[in-house]
């Protein structure tokens, strides 16, 4: 009988320890999540749809209960940074030429950094990146920083731009002027701020913002939209971070009324998209996604809850499953971020404004 009311007691003691610890957690009823559109907005919400339960059991780990963790993807990458800046989305996956727009006035601010596997080619020759022979590879590598490539797609004009680069020539202004470009929006860094410095080094100053004045056409697409254009041939140029064609590659070659396993409608396209996408240009170096909180919360922007977010994101992506969450972005790791890292991105954004 003793034993059993030591037991009894034991188990009351931990049950009352375990209350206390709890009611200890700072409680919130919600945080909201927001994804940039880098990637489809289904094949994103489709990758991330376990990423609440984890976030929710590493913050009670990290002393916060967390009611709700809600994800959404923005309509465009400035939506995103609008949101936060009005305080009505908590955390967003923001990139390097975004974040640098919206932390101008401090309304957002970064905590992470990610890293990503690294590519088997960094080489600034286009005609590298080519042909069957040239696939892409992810390699084991962790980087800080990924390229921006401008590809020539399988229309009757980016075929002429792709033969030329493989010739070793160079292309002309007017070459590109006169083609249709497939961008992102203007705060992408990988869409349109890098391609526009590559344009600005290349051509003495010359700017995306040119190309509709002499003579070309200019459209603004999310990259999955961008793809299908290249391979409807509706487009001649499209502008996207450098394993973009990694991750179209099976849809680029699936029948239209299919979809590949991540939910990427099919293009209909017979030739590999190593063969179809060809390289004509290779930006610089682009300091890697961010994960920023907003500024306009006391509850979110606070040393304890950022700290607190850092280590339950970094814990999560450590993980298989995290991994496989954040594969969607590419994101392989998290590392600890200060403002300071993205003035690179900065300078970029004000020579192309």
């Amino acid at each position: 009988m003793k034993n059993v009311i030591r037991t009894l007691c034991l188990a009351l003691c931990l049950v009352l320890a375990l209350g206390s610890a709890m009611a200890d957690n700072i409680q919130l009823d919600k945080l909201t999540f927001e994804f940039v559109p880098s990637k489809d907005a289904d094949v994103i919400i489709t990758g991330t749809k376990n990423l609440p339960d984890l976030v929710k059991a590493e913050m009670a780990n990290q002393g916060y209960d967390i009611g709700e963790v809600e994800i959404t993807v923005g309509t465009n990458y400035n939506a995103t940074g609008e949101a936060m800046a009005a305080g009505s989305i908590d955390v967003g996956w923001l990139p390097g030429g975004t974040y640098a727009i919206y932390s101008a006035n401090k309304e957002v601010d970064v905590i992470l950094t990610a890293t990503r596997a690294g590519l088997s080619n960094d080489d600034e020759d286009p005609a590298t990146w080519n042909g069957d022979a040239n696939k892409t590879l992810p390699t084991d590598q962790q980087v800080t920083f990924y390229r921006a490539l401008i590809y020539a797609t399988p229309s009757e004009y980016g075929k002429k731009l792709a033969e030329k680069v493989n010739a070793g020539e160079a292309l002309t202004w007017e070459e590109l002027a006169n083609a249709t470009w497939a961008v992102a929006a203007t705060s992408s860094s990988a869409g349109y701020i890098y391609p526009t410095m590559w344009l600005m080094e290349k051509y003495d100053g010359k700017k995306i913002t040119d190309i509709q004045a002499e003579g070309g056409n200019v459209i603004q697409l999310g990259y999955g939209d961008a793809f299908a254009q290249a391979a409807a041939e509706q487009v001649d140029i499209v502008c996207c971070y450098a394993d973009g064609r990694r991750d179209y590659e099976i849809a680029w070659n699936l029948p239209t009324d299919q979809q590949d396993e991540t939910g990427k409608q099919g293009m209909g396209r017979e030739d590999s998209i190593w063969n179809e996408m060809n390289v004509i240009g290779v930006t610089q170096g682009i300091y890697n996604d961010t994960v920023a909180v907003t500024t306009a919360k006391d509850e979110i922007y606070n040393e304890q809850f950022i700290t607190a977010l850092q280590n339950a994101l970094i814990n999560i992506i450590n993980t298989d499953e995290g991994k496989e969450i954040f594969s969607v972005y590419s994101h392989t790791g998290y590392a600890v971020a200060t403002d300071s890292d993205y003035d690179g991105a900065r300078e970029a954004l004000t020579a192309v404004q």
